[in-house]
């Protein structure tokens, strides 16, 4: 559901609220020390500019009835020197918070990013990459004022309130009474502009995270070639359009909520003075004690001062709670449960020597449906070929019903392949290969039996081990937005030119990047674009190449090519899987023929397996599709 509409009914008290409060002041916990040096200097700067006022008492009932010129000078002396130091504390107390405000946010954005880096590839499959981008930009960064200045802002006010409210009491408890007889209802008024803006801000940040996904998708490479292609582009301008005019409706109402009762808070103070002024004359017409001049001018000097930060109390109180919701949503992603954790005691291989078992494995996608309310973030799309199975967890506001785990994808799947070896999963669409693929670097984990490299179950390596033992090269290959050598390093970041060159050799495309103007300096355009893609799979090979693994993971790695091209692909494979373990997923059956063993599912199940002489010779499975490849590949020609 979009905010379209806000329900402006005040919402109900929030149980979580002490909890989530607490759990805020946590992340300041690490700068304890700095902290405190803001609390004295905030002591210091609250006791020095509630002094000018009695220095101003002094100067008006004493020093300048008596004509006392020594002590009016020294009274104007405390003055400037007042007025210097409370400078110089502010600007030392802004400093150190704001680094400290700085720090706070460094964490919580190197947290959500660490914490994203560990969740499973079903979440990714699941979530859309603008909605997390927005959780870590505007969200983040939605915060920036709470924690660099809103917390010091509080204590200093406070402060500042509390002294004053004690000076105005030496000075004179009537007046001090009348001047605060309102104070419980500018609170009461506050926390009331406070729930509004939080629910309101709730709102906002769900529709900027839409349009952070709308951004991300259309205006990729991919998204603009797919508008311009399907003559969307006019179309796609006027859907974000829309879902600029929601955001600018929020925006206003966020900036306008509570804004005239704030209003009619600032206009009670600023007439107290008078009201002081009235009060002081009536008490004096009744025959009550009389009030000196110094001591009114003080007490109304220091009653404007309290209005400053009475007034931005409760202002950083409306803040606070609005700053509430950006918590609450960070919260969300640092409290998602991580599927696939390392073991407290890893076990550590040095140098795998490539042996892979599926014993028994069995594995089924969570079922879980949620109400869509996350922008993007709903049903698992599954990866690979094997879409469309069953759910993932929910994520964020996608608060839906837990509902068991769905249809096996994988059940009672044996396979060994020995060190060196080589194995082919086949099979129709949606028959399990990918998904049995991506359970050896553990892109997910089993829900039965299990996968062992070298003897050790996958998921008692540690994560280091692992990743230094498989390497994969998937259909879909990525590439980042810089040069074709730090691509390259992506893989072993301390490799030399040579290894750079001797890699693309190997993966035959160092003639090409050779022939480009900047040679493996030449950036390589958004995921890639600039080169094609047989060549963007050839600088994965080489990428592979440098990192040297003993099992070799080919998912799907040739199947979005032409022959030509995967020809050339396929011979630089080659090359990469000599001396290797290699696992191949295929759908083309062009490139599995020389496996050691070829293993056909369907339906997660193995229902053939042996060479491709012996599958020919049994006219199953294997041998159908066989024909099936012959009958394209003739139709093709």
């Amino acid at each position: 559901m979009r905010p379209d509409r806000i329900d402006w009914t005040p919402p109900p008290a929030d149980p979580n609220r002490p909890r989530q409060v607490r759990r805020i002041l946590r992340l300041f916990r690490p700068y304890r020390g700095r902290l405190a040096v803001v609390a004295v200097l905030v002591g210091a700067s609250s006791l020095v500019s509630v002094a000018s006022p009695f220095l101003l008492r002094e100067i008006l009932d004493v020093a300048l009835p008596q004509q006392r010129t020594g002590l009016l000078s020294l009274l104007v002396l405390g003055m400037i020197v007042s007025a210097v130091l409370g400078g110089v504390f502010g600007v030392l107390q802004t400093l150190i918070s704001t680094t400290v405000g700085q720090r706070v946010m460094h964490d919580l954005r190197t947290s959500v990013y660490g914490r994203l880096q560990r969740m499973s590839l079903a979440f990714f499959t699941r979530t859309r990459t603008g909605e997390v981008q927005s959780r870590i930009a505007n969200d983040i960064g939605g915060m920036q004022a709470t924690v660099t200045s809103t917390v010091t802002s509080l204590v200093s006010n406070l402060t500042g309130v509390i002294a004053t409210v004690v000076a105005m009491l030496a000075l004179d408890w009537r007046l001090t009474v009348v001047s605060l007889l309102l104070l419980p209802v500018f609170v009461w008024i506050s926390r009331r502009v406070g729930d509004e803006r939080k629910k309101i801000t709730t709102h906002r940040q769900k529709q900027m995270a839409v349009m952070a996904a709308t951004v991300t998708e259309s205006l990729s490479v991919s998204g603009i070639l797919l508008g311009r292609t399907m003559g969307r582009a006019d179309s796609l301008t006027r859907s974000f359009a829309d879902e600029s005019e929601k955001l600018v409706d929020l925006e206003v109402r966020s900036n306008m909520a509570g804004r005239w009762r704030m209003a009619v808070i600032g206009i009670v103070m600023s007439a107290m003075p008078a009201l002081i002024y009235w009060t002081a004359g009536l008490a004096l017409h009744l025959g009550g004690p009389g009030v000196s001049l110094g001591t009114l001018v003080a007490f109304t000097s220091l009653q404007q001062g309290l209005f400053r930060p009475t007034v931005s109390l409760l202002s950083t109180g409306v803040q606070i709670q609005t700053s509430l919701a950006l918590f609450q949503r960070i919260f969300e992603y640092l409290d998602l449960p991580v599927d696939i954790t390392e073991r407290e005691d890893p076990v550590r291989l040095d140098r795998a020597k490539g042996e892979v078992r599926f014993e028994n494995v069995e594995f089924r996608y969570d079922d879980h449906v949620g109400d869509g309310d996350d922008q993007g973030v709903g049903h698992d799309r599954g990866v690979g070929h094997d879409r469309g199975v069953g759910h993932d967890r929910g994520v964020g506001h996608d608060r839906g019903e837990r509902r068991g785990q769905g249809a096996p994808v994988l059940t009672g799947v044996d396979i060994d392949v020995p060190a060196g070896g080589s194995l082919a999963v086949v099979g129709t669409t949606g028959a399990g290969k990918s998904t049995l693929g991506h359970l050896v670097p553990r892109l997910y984990d089993v829900t039965g039996g299990r996968v062992t490299l070298d003897g050790v179950d996958v998921r008692d390596l540690d994560f280091d081990s692992l990743a230094r033992a498989v390497g994969v090269v998937s259909q879909e290959t990525y590439l980042f937005h810089a040069s074709v050598a730090d691509n390259l390093r992506f893989a072993k970041p301390d490799a030399t030119v040579e290894e750079l060159h001797a890699a693309a050799r190997a993966a035959q495309i160092h003639d090409h990047i050779m022939s480009l103007p900047d040679g493996y300096d030449t950036v390589v355009g958004e995921r890639g674009h600039r080169f094609s893609g047989g060549e963007k799979q050839r600088l994965a090979i080489a990428r592979t190449i440098l990192r040297d693994p003993p099992v070799l993971l080919l998912d799907e790695a040739t199947s979005a090519l032409d022959t030509r091209t995967e020809r050339a692909v396929q011979e630089a494979i080659d090359a990469l899987s000599a001396n290797r373990t290699t696992i191949t997923i295929a759908h083309r059956l062009s490139t599995v023929r020389g496996a050691d063993q070829i293993v056909v599912l369907d339906r997660g199940r193995v229902v053939e397996r042996g060479t491709h002489e012996e599958l020919l010779h049994l006219d199953g499975r294997y041998a159908a599709l066989v024909r099936r490849d012959t009958r394209l590949e003739a139709a093709g020609g």
